[in-house]
């Protein structure tokens, strides 16, 4: 796909590889409809990117306001003719294990990490087919879509569903025009784990100790990783793996389907001290 002149719905755009995939997307000559809940950051991402000849929308929604997905695509065509591109990058964090992490909690997670996805889709599928060029969703699942450790049962089971349901959805849209890419992303340097809830009941020394680990896993640049994003969109990629780390557990985890996390732990041990 040449992305020159084409508009990409992007969810997630105030921080991290939304920020960076903004960047990426607008230095290409993509016209953009940028959302986020964070006015503040959503403005600073467009004003960052705003270039000569190119439409950049800025959409405050928060991604739990059903009616204000349904409603997202008349807002982003009243500013852009068309959407060839969607990406569904937001997501966020619950700290904690499955027992310690409320149910509301859970909910939440899963309503904006895999619900979000799905209503985006469904609201913004009709527009994608329409716009009569090949299309695309994109769908930023996890390094924890591929693996799943102890103390992410809800961020784990999020991104698996994503990439299930990435996966099932491509072979439907197989002959249109519409085409799906998921993305696993490894270890970026995002403060997805800095702003996570953390469960009530988790000791704060370990919510620390955990923090401090997931600082020295988290490195690769945003803007290295949403270039590696974009790459796989002009290639057509069905799956685009993000840094070594998700390649290692791609392949770890097809070898090693029920014993891979214990070599994984170790090699997290050791990467952490």
């Amino acid at each position: 796909m040449n992305l020159h002149q084409q508009t990409t719905v992007l969810t997630g755009a105030a921080s991290g590889i939304g920020k960076a995939l903004a960047h990426k997307l607008a230095g290409r000559g993509c016209h953009l409809a940028l959302v986020d809940r964070d006015a503040a950051g959503l403005a600073a991402t467009a004003a960052e990117v705003a270039a000569q000849g190119l439409r950049i929308s800025q959409h405050v929604l928060d991604l739990t306001d059903g009616e204000g997905i349904r409603s997202l695509p008349a807002a982003v065509l009243e500013v852009h003719p068309q959407v060839t591109l969607l990406v569904n990058n937001a997501g966020v964090a619950v700290g904690g294990t499955f027992e310690q992490v409320s149910e509301a909690d859970f909910d939440w997670l899963m309503s904006i990490n895999f619900g979000a996805v799905v209503k985006l889709t469904r609201a913004f599928l009709p527009v994608l087919r329409a716009s009569g060029q090949p299309a695309r969703i994109i769908n930023v699942s996890s390094l924890f879509g591929l693996v799943s450790p102890p103390g992410q049962a809800a961020y784990s089971a999020s991104k698996f569903a994503v990439r299930g349901f990435s996966n099932a959805l491509r072979q439907e849209l197989r002959g249109s025009n519409v085409g799906v890419t998921v993305v696993h992303p490894g270890g970026v340097a995002t403060a997805i784990a800095t702003n996570a809830r953390v469960a009530a009941s988790v000791p704060p020394d370990e919510v620390a100790r955990h923090r401090r680990q997931m600082e020295r896993l988290l490195r690769m640049p945003p803007e290295q990783a949403a270039e590696t994003v974009v790459r796989g969109i002009e290639r057509d990629r069905a799956r685009v793996l993000v840094g070594g780390d998700a390649k290692f557990g791609a392949l770890l985890e097809r070898l090693m389907p029920v014993g891979h996390w214990a070599m994984l732990e170790k090699l997290i041990a050791a990467a952490s001290r």
